[in-house]
C-alpha cells in the first residue's frame, strides 16, 4: 500500500520541490513547527533515544510519557504513530539501512494495534538540511521510498526535512531543529533539547560508532529500559583519531559544512 498525504499516493518520481508545493499544509505544518522554541526535558518521564535506535510505547505506559531524540544534523527524527491504539515509535535514522529501519518500525507499532479495529497509521518526518554532500536529501528520499514500500497505508502528516528545516547564516547552512519529542499520552510532537541523555550514553554512543543496527531499547509490556548485550568489532585505526584533538575530529566527522 502507498505512503499518503490527503489521501492520495504521493508521486515519489518527483523532485522533492514539486511535492511540497503540490501539498502546501505541509509546508505549513512544518513552519509552524519550526516557529517553536525547543522546549527542555527533563528525565522524569522521558525515555531518550540515541541513532539507530528506537522505542515504541503506548498511552498506557505507566512510566514514559515523552519519547525524544536530537543532535540531528543530517539524521531524520521518525515518529510512527496508530491513531487508534496511540502505539508510538520514535527513532533516529541516518541512512545506514532505512528500508530495513522502517519495515522494523512498523512490525513494532502493529504489533500494539493488532486488536484495534479503527484508526490508521502516521508519520512525521522531521531533521536534515541542505548539506553540501547531499546526505539530507538522500535520506529523506530513502525514507519516503521505504514508507511507500510497506504493506500497509501510511499517512504522511509532518514534513520538516531537508529544505524546510534549513537556515543559512554566513553562507554556511544548519538544520533549523535539531532534536524533537512526542508526548505519547498527547500526541504532541514539539522541538525539543535534553539536559540528560542517558542511561549510558557513552557505551549506547560506541555501539553506533561500531556499526550497529537498529536497536529496540524499550520493553513497554514490562516497562524496562532494555541496553544491549552489545557485540562489536575493534575500531580500526583508534590510536590514530585518539591522538586529534577535538577539532581536528569535528572536521573529519561533522555532517556540518566546514567554514
Amino acid at each position: 500500500m502507498p505512503l499518503l498525504v490527503n489521501g492520495e499516493r504521493i508521486d515519489l518520481a518527483r523532485p522533492t520541490g514539486d511535492m511540497i508545493r503540490a501539498y502546501p499544509h505541509l509546508e505549513e505544518r512544518a513552519k509552524l513547527l519550526r516557529s517553536q522554541p525547543a522546549q527542555i526535558v527533563e528525565p522524569k518521564g522521558l525515555l531518550y533515544v540515541q541513532q539507530r535506535e528506537f522505542a515504541v510505547t503506548t498511552p498506557r505506559d505507566g512510566s514514559v510519557s515523552i519519547l525524544g531524540s536530537d543532535d540531528a544534523t543530517t539524521c531524520h527524527i521518525v515518529v510512527l504513530r496508530h491513531t487508534g491504539s496511540g502505539a508510538t515509535c520514535l527513532t533516529h535514522c541516518d541512512g545506514s539501512d532505512t528500508e530495513a529501519e522502517v519495515s522494523v518500525i512498523m512490525s513494532s507499532v502493529k504489533s500494539f494495534s493488532n486488536a484495534t479495529g479503527y484508526g490508521r497509521l502516521e508519520v512525521h518526518l522531521v531533521g536534515g538540511f541542505n548539506d553540501d554532500r547531499q546526505l539530507s536529501q538522500k535520506l529523506t528520499n530513502q525514507l519516503l521510498r521505504a514508507f511507500d514500500l510497506q504493506p500497509d497505508d501510511v499517512h504522511l502528516v509532518t514534513f520538516c526535512v531537508t529544505e524546510l528545516n534549513d537556515r543559512e547564516e554566513n553562507d554556511t547552512h544548519f538544520p533549523i531543529i535539531y532534536g524533537i519529542a512526542v508526548n505519547v499520552k498527547t500526541a504532541e510532537i514539539f522541538p525539543a533539547t535534553f539536559p540528560e541523555k542517558g542511561p549510558d550514553e557513552d557505551l549506547r554512543s560506541a555501539h553506533v560508532l561500531t556499526g550497529a543496527t537498529l536497536t529496540n531499547i524499550y520493553d513497554a509490556k514490562m516497562e524496562q529500559l532494555h541496553i544491549g548485550p552489545y557485540f562489536w568489532r575493534p575500531f580500526p585505526h583508534v590510536d590514530f583519531w585518539l591522538e586529534q584533538d577535538d577539532k581536528q575530529i569535528l572536521q573529519e566527522t561533522s555532517h556540518l559544512q566546514k567554514k
